[in-house]
């Protein structure tokens, strides 16, 4: 009985543990940012990069995905900053609707790097690295979740500066 009480803890912290998804698990990835594959011809090394979908151009066999860059938490989504690591182009073959990958959604790729392809984002001239994609994961949108007052801290009390200092309002 006593090692069982032990063992409750860790199955709640396992229960825990974020994972990515089955399709996004198969590694290993090589550590290259879309940055340095800007600049460096590093063709044939499989990543795993994610970011923010800024544009969808489906032709006619392959949709072609162009990605804001970000950083990767556990689970291999994308995290939510204002930093980045440039921009990508993702290849995949078949038809992925723009309405379903619009702009603005996140999106996790998995697959070969490519060598860099010149473009444009506006009137500017850039290289995209170019991954041809085995998967695309499409995260679920993220939901606003509202804020609460604090129950302890009454609405009608605001500490002025003269309660602030080296111990805090109190």
């Amino acid at each position: 009985m006593k090692n069982l009480i032990w063992l409750l803890p860790a199955a709640m912290l396992a229960a825990c543990a974020t994972q990515p998804p089955k399709s996004l698990a198969n590694g290993p990835f090589a550590g290259i940012t879309p940055l340095s594959a800007q600049t460096q011809n590093l063709a044939g090394n499989r990543v795993r990069w994610g970011g923010t979908i800024a544009s969808v151009s489906p032709k006619k066999n392959e949709t072609c995905f162009q990605v804001v860059s970000h950083q990767l938490d556990q689970s291999a989504r994308p995290e939510k900053e204002d930093r980045s690591d440039g921009r990508f182009m993702a290849c995949s073959a078949g038809f992925y609707d723009p309405a379903i990958y619009a702009a603005g959604r996140e999106v996790t790729v998995v697959g070969l790097l490519q060598p860099s392809v010149p473009g444009k984002i506006g009137e500017y001239d850039y290289r995209f690295p170019l991954v041809a994609a085995d998967q695309i994961y499409l995260w679920p949108k993220r939901e606003a979740r509202p804020v609460y007052p604090d129950p302890y801290y009454p609405l009608w009390y605001s500490p002025g500066p003269w309660m602030m200092g080296p111990m805090g309002p109190w």
